[in-house]
Order: C-alpha cells, then sequence, then structure tokens
C-alpha cells in the first residue's frame, strides 16, 4: 500500500511560511516604494527597506509566537479538562464519546462499542481526537510557526532591497512594482500547488491586494515628497 500524502499535514508551517514571505515582499516593497515617491537618494530608500526587514522580520515572529502560544494555552487547558472529567466521571465521558459516533451515523451499539474500545486504548487521546478536534498534525507548535514564518520574512524581504541597490532610482518605483509582483506570483504559484489549492486564484488574490498595497504606500509617499519639496 502506498501512502498518501494530505495537504492537511503541512498546514501548520505552511500557513506560516507562506504568510510570511507574502509579508515580507509587500512590507518591504511597499516601504521602499513610499520612500522612493518621496525621495531621489538612493541611501535613504535602501535604508528604510533594510528597516522594515528586520522589523518586520521580528514582528511577525514575535506575533506568530504569541498567537500561536494562546491557541496551544486554550488546547493544553482543555485537555487538563478533559484529564479530569476523565477521571471524576468516566461513565459519563464513555457515552458522550459513544454519542459523538452515534452523531457521525454509527448505530448506537457499535457507537458504544467502539468508544469502550477506543477508551480502553487511550481515552484523552480518543477525547482529544473526536470531541477536541485536537490531534497531532493540527496541535499547535508556536516555536514552529515562530521561525517559519520569520525566516520566511526575511526571505520574502530580501528581495526588494536587492532590487532597491541595483535598480536605477529614476525608475525605482516602477521597477519595485514590476518585481515585487513576479516574487508574489512566483509565491502564490509555490503557495498553492504546496497546499493542493487553485493556483489561478491565489495568483490574483495575491497580486490584487499588492497591487492595493503599493499603490496606496505609493501615493502617501509622492504627497508628503511634494509637501517636503
Amino acid at each position: 500500500m502506498k501512502d498518501e500524502n494530505h495537504y492537511l499535514i503541512r498546514s501548520g508551517w505552511l500557513r506560516a511560511s507562506i504568510l510570511g514571505a507574502n509579508d515580507g515582499i509587500l512590507s518591504t516593497a511597499s516601504i521602499i516604494i513610499g520612500v522612493a515617491a518621496a525621495s531621489e537618494i538612493r541611501e535613504p530608500i535602501v535604508l528604510a527597506g533594510v528597516a522594515g526587514l528586520v522589523a518586520g522580520a521580528l514582528s511577525m515572529a514575535a506575533g506568530e509566537y504569541v498567537s500561536v502560544s494562546s491557541q496551544s494555552d486554550i488546547e493544553s487547558a482543555d485537555l487538563a479538562r478533559e484529564i479530569k472529567e476523565l477521571k471524576e466521571t468516566p461513565e459519563a465521558e464513555l457515552h458522550e464519546l459513544a454519542g459523538i459516533y452515534e452523531d457521525r451515523g454509527l448505530d448506537k451499539k457499535l457507537a458504544l462499542q467502539v468508544a469502550e474500545q477506543l477508551t480502553a486504548h487511550n481515552a484523552l487521546e480518543a477525547h482529544a481526537r473526536d470531541e477536541l478536534g485536537i490531534n497531532e498534525i493540527t496541535q499547535a507548535k508556536p516555536l514552529q510557526a515562530a521561525l517559519a514564518s520569520g525566516a520566511a520574512f526575511v526571505f520574502g524581504g530580501i528581495l526588494p532591497v536587492i532590487a532597491a541597490l541595483f535598480t536605477p532610482v529614476e525608475q525605482m518605483i516602477y521597477l519595485q512594482y514590476a518585481f515585487a509582483m513576479i516574487f508574489l506570483i512566483v509565491l502564490g504559484t509555490v503557495a498553492a500547488k504546496a497546499g493542493g489549492s487553485n493556483v489561478k486564484k491565489a495568483i490574483i488574490r495575491i497580486t490584487f491586494w499588492g497591487t492595493m498595497a503599493m499603490g496606496i504606500t505609493a501615493y502617501i509617499g509622492h504627497i508628503f515628497g511634494v509637501n517636503i519639496g
């Protein structure tokens, strides 16, 4: 028998990585475009891009860690409550588990048999999976999510910075937008294929919102540049 590859297994690190890389490209390119619209000198443009890259990566990693840690705390609290209930009211928990299987289509007798066998094997695991929806695949992993998100932000954000170092300042805005779109399309395609979703929808979504973000920051930078001048 050949093992099946399920996309859900990748959901934790894939979500954090794609979010980080996408945000890295978009945030850093938007900052560079905004500053380029207000400045004709390369140094402040590159400096703003590097500062945005560093701050964004740290912020992304910290935010992801806090967010996923909160989810992990909730899961731990639910599991602790379940352990207590299994000790204090094992019969009620058994029938609760059987009721879950009845709702999924098993007849009452078979549902009770399944619940009894799974309880004998590992009661907490059965309740965690079937009552709480917690399993090894979807369980929150804060450190993994934080590292994946922060590293992905750096990977995505370094691309606009490199472009800012070598592209002519006069065409910086347009070339940054063009490069960012290419990066985002590649990222959207990879993300869609890795997650088994529709590639066309992913590209449309990522390019639309990317254009909006960079367009708005370019306009704001232009306004500031005009006012300063």
